[in-house]
């Protein structure tokens, strides 16, 4: 009987293979573990297959030695030793970026309260917790750092024993004069008035689903966009209409090139993130907690008002589940509204 188990996970719409071996689950994302030029986004079933016929053939992921798990080294080589098996994994970009912050921060952490060079067995909860628990960082950022944190360093009893204060869901505040701000977008920066409008006329994500868009997603007339389940965070198919006031504004080129870029290249994961924050500081119109996403929040309602369709809208929004397209229309004051009071469709 083997030792190990495959199975085929989903995360964010992104789809990858599970390894549950020794006590530990690995995740792929591609065959680069195994020699192969193989990704799970594009065929998540060859690339399990793939490993399975390795497995089968007595390959085995990289564990710890013997040797290595009797020294004791410090919290900052674990980091290390931690990040590398993550690339040896073929984890994305943004992730290895993320777990590299997280390593930089901990030196910080560490020179700034004199404890150079800790070991990994004098590492204790509170020594976790006064690391996460600042009070310039939210509770969001807090909860984002220790998940991040927690797999690098595999001590889970002591990372679970640091308790963090649920972060509060902030609604993304409808905008009412969309067109006034929108035109204030248009004076500012043209990449960033086309995503205000994309996000509201065709509710699309601004961060990825956006981000990523090329040529090759529109219809030949521009009409619609198409985008695959890989592309977008339900995991479904979307067909998503382009009013004529975006289309006015697109110019088509080669399928395979960004509409913001010109390029093959998408911009990069916080552009449109930090357009956004040097728009904020000088407009005049924005109000407390709207943020780009309140432009997706306003297309939704604008969509509701006119159709009064509530599987119109969830079809719109590309949601999974109608529970969560319900929560956009909080800006009609219909909070108290649940599922199940709702009529069926």
């Amino acid at each position: 009987m083997s030792n190990w188990k495959l199975t085929i996970g989903i995360q964010k719409g992104e789809h990858f293979v599970n390894l549950y071996y020794e006590k530990r689950r690995i995740r792929f994302w591609n065959g680069k573990a195994i020699g192969l030029k193989l990704s799970s986004k594009d065929n998540p079933e060859l690339l399990k297959a793939a490993i399975e016929l390795k497995l089968l053939d007595g390959w085995r992921p990289k564990t710890k030695s013997i040797e290595q798990e009797v020294l004791n080294p410090t919290v900052i080589e674990v980091l290390i030793k931690g990040i590398a098996f993550k690339k040896s994994q073929g984890c994305s970009d943004r992730y290895i970026k993320d777990i590299n912050r997280v390593l930089i921060l901990w030196k910080r952490f560490e020179k700034e309260n004199s404890i150079t060079n800790l070991k990994i067995d004098s590492l204790t909860s509170k020594h976790l917790s006064k690391f996460l628990i600042r009070p310039n960082w939210s509770p969001k950022t807090q909860r984002t750092v220790k998940s991040t944190l927690s797999p690098l360093l595999s001590m889970p009893q002591l990372t679970n024993a640091v308790k963090l204060h649920k972060p509060v869901s902030v609604m993304h505040k409808p905008i009412d004069n969309i067109a006034e701000v929108l035109k204030e977008v248009s004076m500012f920066n043209d990449n960033l008035h086309l995503c205000c409008l994309m996000t509201y006329g065709c509710l699309l994500r601004p961060h990825k689903e956006l981000r990523e868009l090329t040529w090759g997603d529109f219809t030949a007339d521009l009409s619609y966009i198409k985008l695959s389940g890989s592309r977008n965070k339900s995991g479904r198919n979307r067909i998503v209409p382009v009013p004529s006031y975006v289309r006015e504004l697109l110019n088509k080129e080669d399928n395979n090139l960004n509409i913001f870029t010109g390029t093959t290249n998408a911009p990069n994961p916080d552009y449109f993130k930090t357009i956004w924050g040097r728009f904020k500081k000088v407009s005049k119109l924005l109000e407390q907690d709207q943020t780009l996403y309140s432009f997706r929040h306003s297309g939704a309602i604008e969509i509701y008002k006119r159709t009064g369709s509530l599987s119109k809208l969830q079809k719109a929004l590309g949601h999974s589940s109608l529970a969560v397209s319900l929560t956009y229309l909080r800006g009609l004051e219909v909070s108290e509204l649940e599922e199940k009071d709702m009529p069926m469709v």
